[in-house]
């Protein structure tokens, strides 16, 4: 069969890869996709919002699978134009994605089915949300109610840091109409952990727990990123937790849309916060996790394209998905300056000295070919990733393997897996 990857970024090369391997495809497209993807199939330069033409591609090249990877597309319904042309589609639906796409929808799912979650208040006007700032103190959480990259989010400290959040978001326009609307949010203690799930709209199965490292420097400082690094297993999830995850939140979101006649299908994120009162959502995401997919899928070691398609066709309760016992571990390699203004076109050399090494795959996050050569062409710029048999070794592995990697202006966190180590 021939799949089809919408996206460009590392997320879409980690499935690339994986697609890649089973015997049950012929040919990988991609559109736009990247240099990296590029070694995995075919890529097509259509953008992720140009539904018609990536319909019409589907078609012209005899598409059976779509496989969507990033959220702004599926928020806007490109799944249901997938499937209205009899195409199967891997995502959920334009009603289902709102799980994603705003804030205030994903929380009252939660209030409705009891799944548990940080209190908050939701504002319209700057002025009320401000009030309630002042009035409820810090720490507390701002959140722009629509997406924005990862980059909505401020934990606030101090009222004065909240009250400049809601500011950014609602008069300055920094996130557009993402932040027309924010929450405020009671600032949940813990340590966070992601599960992606696979979901056909009735049966849930979760896949490997993983950690993402949000703030843009070491020790968890600086303005959220959509991610610095990441790795799996994570070892604040026990087997005890996982079971608990599933049971009280996976299983009654998919159920609980589901009664609300809202059937959701695809990869359903939850991104948790582990308190001593259990775990709790701090987010919902309608796809996989970037850069979480990039260490859970290098795990996996069953052939993914059974799970998608028995995700579309409402068989997911007939599959098995299996894991390697080992560790992943991913570490992003950015433009100097990002998440904030960054430079583009700077040469990137060391990427075959970096996968030399073996178990390491660099999958492009942010890259282009300028006269023959990989260039920078984002704020994630390449997500270096290894494996092996420990987490403390895969994590030695993975910085070899950045330190073959050079780029003028290169930054990357040095502490990915730091709390691993820790709880070990």
């Amino acid at each position: 069969m021939n799949v089809l990857i919408v996206g460009s970024g590392g997320r879409e090369h980690t499935l690339a890869w994986k697609i890649a391997q089973s015997p049950l495809v012929e040919q990988v497209h991609c559109a736009p996709g990247n240099p990296g993807m590029a070694r995995h199939g075919t890529c097509a330069r259509i953008g992720v919002m140009d539904f018609d033409a990536l319909v019409a591609y589907a078609k012209a090249h005899r598409i059976e699978l779509a496989v969507i990877g990033p959220e702004d597309p599926l928020s806007m319904g490109l799944a249901d134009h997938f499937r209205d042309a009899g195409i199967r589609a891997f995502g959920p639906s334009k009603l289902a994605a709102q799980l994603e796409g705003s804030k205030t929808f994903a929380k009252g799912v939660m209030a409705r089915h009891g799944i548990p979650t940080a209190d908050f208040g939701e504002f319209d006007d700057p002025d009320r949300a401000a009030a309630y700032v002042e009035e409820r103190g810090a720490p507390v959480v701002i959140k722009a109610d629509g997406l924005a990259a990862g980059k909505g989010v401020t934990v606030a400290h101090t009222v004065e840091a909240a009250l400049d959040a809601i500011r950014e978001a609602m008069v300055d326009g920094a996130f557009g109409a993402a932040g027309n609307k924010v929450l405020v949010e009671e600032c949940l203690v813990g340590e966070e952990a992601s599960i992606l799930a696979f979901s056909d709209g009735k049966t849930v199965v979760p896949m490997a727990s993983s950690q993402d490292h949000k703030p843009a420097f070491d020790d968890d400082l600086g303005p959220n990123t959509g991610g610095m690094g990441a790795y799996s297993p994570a070892p604040v999830v026990t087997p005890e937790l996982g079971v608990e995850i599933e049971e009280r939140i996976l299983k009654p979101c998919v159920a609980g849309m589901a009664s609300e006649g809202i059937p959701y299908t695809g990869v359903l994120y939850a991104g948790l916060m582990i308190t001593d009162k259990g775990p709790k959502v701090i987010e919902f995401n309608c796809r996989f996790g970037d850069p979480e997919v990039q260490v859970v899928l290098p795990r996996m070691t069953c052939d993914i394209v059974p799970l998608l398609l028995a995700c579309c066709d409402g068989t997911l309760d007939t599959c098995d998905l299996t894991w390697d016992d080992g560790a992943c571990v991913t570490v992003v390699m950015a433009s100097g300056g990002y998440p904030k203004a960054y430079a583009k076109g700077k040469t990137i050399t060391g990427i075959d000295d970096a996968e030399a090494l073996g178990n390491v795959i660099v999958f492009h996050a942010g890259t282009k070919v300028q006269d023959g050569q990989p260039v920078t062409n984002g704020g994630r710029v390449l997500d270096v990733t290894a494996w092996g048999g420990d987490i403390a070794s895969t994590i030695e592995k993975a910085y070899a393997a950045v330190g073959k990697i050079h780029f003028e202006g290169a930054h990357f966190r040095k502490d990915i897996g730091r709390k691993a180590l820790k709880r070990l």
